[in-house]
């Protein structure tokens, strides 16, 4: 009997515990939505945003968890049919909040097989019975309001609160200004709102009086890019969170409880990219001679990257650390940024006459010791020394290196571009290979764009030697060395390039 006694008590206090542990657990805000609620993998993918992955900037996330489920190219329609609705209304707990948008996908053809996303215009009733040409499955399609409304009854009915956004504008103007999207899904989420008794935020309205205010201008470019008019930037994306933040705050809605009062709201840290070497990757400050790293910034996502250009003309990979250069970019170095490192051009020259700008050639400890006669000297090293110097220090600060071989010279062996694959090219292979550190060999790929060009096709972009180019050889150089990029698999880098569409 009392063994009976003591297992009812073990149970009775085990469910006390457990009752008060999921009276006391953190409410949680789940997100669903399409591409404008949160773009890719929600990491800025093309310098793209959307607004749920910035809303936790305005949550005191102490009180409450947030969890963005959208998914983009999603309707309200296929949301469900693909099964991403199920694992939120099974996590689902009374007192949660799901913040609903869609439309964007919603108005795409009902079946095709190509996405067959679309949803039945409208908030009725109505239903058209097909086999989807997409899954092969047979499917009974409903209209947008049916799916929006099936999303808050299930919150409902599992005592989350649900509250319904209108779909962001896009970026279309119509003499010089932005329109609503009142007669279709603006007007049919707000309609539904009403309908269900719950919170309706009109973003579109919010977001579109905002740009018309602003003008296409400063809005295209800064909130919105041109390539692309309905997803928004992280500018964007964070403007249309602090909209649904000060509507919300208006409302009578219990999330208030869980709002900042006074946030710090910030946009995504950019990745820098620090480029050192010569004359053939600097900015010259010349019309005629250009370095590659100048054009550079053509083939990056410069919404999420910003390229300093640190490499100075007439410098070998000895000068460019000896004066200091160097320094200065290793102290500017945070974790998570890059180096590109491109010297050989110069380090051919003389190491104990003026201009001492020689390296030992080679790999190696070597060294050779430079009186300067004035009281002063200098150990000079080896170009492969220097080169593993910079590679070293540059991930002792947290950054990645990756060397490149020098550019070609515009110097011909019959219909071949003469390489440098026995000297500075070949050293910085094998320099590379002993830090295990990336490398691309821009001296042959460079050469292999030339000879494809042929002499005279080439000659036009050297015009004053045979070492530097002009802007158009710069912007070449600057594409070979930006497709080599995004051919290596291991660094991160490769996702903030854009390459033109090849003809």
């Amino acid at each position: 009997m009392k063994y009976i006694q003591y297992l009812l008590v073990l149970s009775l206090t085990f469910c006390l515990l457990s009752c008060s542990q999921k009276k006391n657990e953190k409410p949680t805000i789940y997100i669903v939505g399409d591409s404008t609620v949160k773009n890719g993998s929600g990491k800025g993918d093309g310098g793209l945003w959307g607004w749920g992955d910035f809303l936790n900037q305005f949550i005191d996330s102490t009180q409450l968890h947030i969890e963005n489920h959208a998914l983009g190219g999603t309707s309200s329609r296929t949301f469900q049919s693909k099964g991403l609705w199920q694992p939120v209304y099974e996590k689902l707990k009374e007192g949660d909040y799901v913040l609903i948008q869609f439309g964007h996908n919603d108005n795409g053809p009902v079946n095709d097989d190509f996405r067959a996303r679309g949803t039945i215009k409208g908030i009725g009733e109505e239903t058209q019975e097909i086999d989807n040409m997409l899954t092969g499955a047979h499917e009974i399609v409903h209209s947008y309001g049916w799916y929006v409304r099936k999303m808050i009854k299930d919150a409902k009915e599992k005592g989350a609160i649900p509250i319904i956004m209108s779909p962001i504008p896009r970026n279309v103007w119509n003499e010089d200004k932005v329109n609503y999207n009142d007669d279709s899904y603006g007007g049919w989420s707000k309609q539904i709102a009403e309908e269900e008794g719950v919170t309706f935020i009109n973003l579109n309205h919010e977001m579109v009086d905002f740009m018309n205010v602003l003008g296409e201008d400063k809005i295209t470019g800064n909130y919105f890019y041109e390539r692309d008019h309905t997803h928004t930037s992280a500018r964007g994306a964070l403007l249309a969170a602090s909209l649904i933040i000060k509507e919300l705050v208006n409302s009578s809605n219990s999330i208030n409880n869980y709002i900042i009062e006074h946030p710090k709201t910030h946009l995504p840290a950019k990745k820098h990219v620090y480029l050192i070497g010569d004359s053939t990757v600097a900015n010259n400050g010349n019309d005629s001679i250009a370095g590659w790293g100048i054009k550079l910034t053509m083939f990056f996502d410069t919404t999420r990257v910003v390229i300093h250009n640190k490499a100075r003309g007439g410098r070998s990979s000895r000068t460019f650390r000896g004066e200091g250069l160097w320094k200065a970019v290793l102290d500017s170095l945070q974790e998570g940024d890059y180096v590109l490192i491109q010297f050989g051009h110069n380090d051919g020259g003389h190491i104990d006459t003026p201009k001492y700008r020689g390296s030992i050639k080679g790999m190696g400890e070597k060294t050779q010791l430079v009186d300067f006669g004035n009281d002063s000297t200098e150990v000079v090293h080896t170009f492969g020394w220097y080169m593993t110097k910079y590679v070293e220090e540059a991930r002792a600060k947290g950054a990645t290196p990756i060397v490149l071989s020098m550019v070609p010279r515009n110097i011909w062996h019959d219909e071949l571009i003469e390489r440098n694959s026995d000297d500075y090219a070949g050293w910085a292979k094998n320099v590379a290979k002993h830090t295990e550190t990336l490398f691309i060999d821009i001296n042959d790929s460079i050469a292999k764009v030339y000879e494809e060009l042929g002499v005279q096709g080439v000659s036009t972009f050297f015009p004053k030697d045979h070492t530097h180019t002009n802007f158009k050889g710069a912007e070449l150089n600057a594409l070979v060395v930006a497709k080599s990029l995004k051919q290596i698999k291991k660094s991160k880098l490769r996702d903030y390039i854009y390459l033109p569409k090849e003809e």
